[in-house]
């Protein structure tokens, strides 16, 4: 196996990157490209073994940096992002191979943020504090403590984005982490850890292993000496982590997906609103806060679909790293034939396909829309990811928000209407972590992100981030009582 390829004229390393050294296994792993199928390379493929040496690294550098003086700490987090600045232009690269997201956004707008996340978190630590309060005379005094080792497990569909939505904080708040990338996506992490590297961040404060969950995923989960856990990915998978979490009581944050509603009223501007719906394929529909399920009122639904059916003609699919292209390929073929059975079941169980319905070329996905679907029909209880979209109607609000609430996700939700006090009304009835109103996608790191019901457990942003990745601690202190050293 080679230790570096060469992708898109990017070196890459395909070893872990263990203590600070680069480790290689004795079995590899095949990485492919989405956009042609074409083999990228051979990855080492971590096992029980890896895991144990990278939280045991993690474990050895803990407190030496957790010592760190806070300033240090963000001035290193600082420097990782000027590290990324100076190489958009290649993870960009690699990322759109490894992934097929677009490569346009990866330049102008997910790896500028990847930058971003090291710069908040690293901003946020030298403001994060409480102001004393006092209890009967007593002082009380609130801090973050490092908690430890952090076993960080991250996913294909925004792969270095959403690393670093976990990593930055984790860094900032004084632990140690060990990342474990997706398989489909593992390339943008290990040049991740080059660039830590180089911005001055110790030996093993930063880790990263490679290989499949089912293989390396226990050994990092059920380790003793991991003091925190956060996933994004599956329901099924966050339930195998969380039993195996338990034993140690290791503290998790979830993000799970979801099935999210977009809410279109009669009184909402109709254009915003078929725009908004025809941007819930973006990322080939791999987005897990996307409006999967367009919730129309019934008197305007039929200019609703003409309109989005003429919006949805006017979208490009093909290579992503074509400048034209609005919608790439889908992952892994895997992924692609979980699509088409979605599909391919709904329409045999009555649903109609207004567009699409159908797999492309490759790895590719018509993107679809499907109506006359029933609600407790598995195409819109279940997260199909990919780009499906349903379409149903209502009849009054009261029906919007019960339809909008009636899956077992509470990730996310879109409103478009032109009636403020119905948009206060609505919102406030929706369970989901967030709710856009007249617009998608708007997000902000001070803000709480996270689901409800089974599209997660936890927030992370701002505060609520170092309120994971540190153990809080309040100090009470008596008044007086002080011996005199004078």
């Amino acid at each position: 196996m080679a230790d570096k390829i060469v992708v898109g004229g990017v070196s890459v390393d395909t070893r872990h990157w263990i203590g600070g050294e680069r480790v290689a296994s004795d079995e590899t792993f095949t990485d492919a490209s989405p956009i042609d199928g074409s083999v990228i390379g051979e990855i080492s493929r971590g096992g029980p073994a890896e895991a144990r040496a990278a939280v045991a690294a993690a474990r050895d550098a803990f407190p030496s940096w957790a010592a760190t003086p806070r300033a240090e700490r963000a001035r290193i987090l600082h420097a990782i992002a000027d590290g990324v600045e100076k190489r958009i232009e290649e993870l960009a690269i690699v990322e759109t191979t490894d992934n097929g997201a677009l490569l346009r956004s990866h330049r102008r707008g997910v790896m500028p943020r990847v930058a971003h996340n090291f710069r908040f978190f690293a901003d946020w630590l030298l403001k994060l504090g409480h102001e004393d309060f006092e209890t009967r005379g007593h002082n009380n005094h609130v801090s973050w403590d490092p908690a430890g080792p952090c076993v960080l497990i991250t996913p294909w569909n925004a792969p270095l984005m959403l690393a670093t939505w976990k990593v930055a904080p984790a860094l900032a708040a004084g632990n140690t982490v060990v990342l474990k990338p997706a398989e489909w996506s593992p390339l943008t992490a290990s040049l991740l850890a080059d660039i830590a590297a180089e911005a001055g961040l110790p030996a093993g404060v930063l880790n990263v292993v490679q290989g499949y969950g089912s293989e390396i995923g226990d050994a990092l989960t059920s380790h003793p000496d991991v003091r925190r856990i956060s996933f994004t990915g599956s329901v099924p998978t966050a339930r195998r982590i969380a039993a195996s979490a338990a034993a140690n009581l290791t503290p998790l944050s979830l993000e799970l997906g979801g099935k999210s509603p977009l809410l279109v009223f009669a009184d909402a501007d109709l254009d915003l609103a078929v725009e908004l719906a025809v941007e819930q394929y973006d990322n080939a529909g791999q987005v897990c806060l996307a409006a999967t399920r367009i919730l129309v009122e019934e008197s305007i639904a039929t200019e609703f679909t003409r309109r989005f059916e003429e919006k949805a003609a006017a979208l490009t699919q093909g290579d992503p790293r074509d400048e034209a292209t609005d919608i790439g390929p889908n992952i892994h073929p895997r992924q692609l034939q979980k699509i088409d059975g979605f599909v391919r079941r709904a329409i045999e169980g009555g649903a109609r396909a207004v567009i699409g319905g159908h797999p492309g070329d490759g790895q590719y996905y018509a993107p679809t829309l499907l109506t006359e679907v029933a609600q407790d029909s598995e195409i819109v209880q279940e997260e199909v990811f990919g780009p499906v979209l349903t379409l149903q109607t209502f009849a009054d609000e009261d029906e919007a928000v019960r339809l909008a609430n009636d899956t077992r996700f509470g990730l996310a939700a879109t409103v478009a209407t032109g009636d403020p006090e119905r948009a206060e009304r609505v919102t406030a009835q929706l369970v989901a972590g967030t709710v856009w109103v007249n617009c998608f996608f708007v997000r902000d790191l001070q803000a709480p992100f996270g689901g409800s019901r089974h599209s997660g457990v936890g927030r992370e942003g701002g505060t609520w981030s170092f309120d994971f990745y540190c153990d809080l601690k309040n100090t009470v202190t008596a008044p007086g009582g002080w011996k005199s050293h004078g």
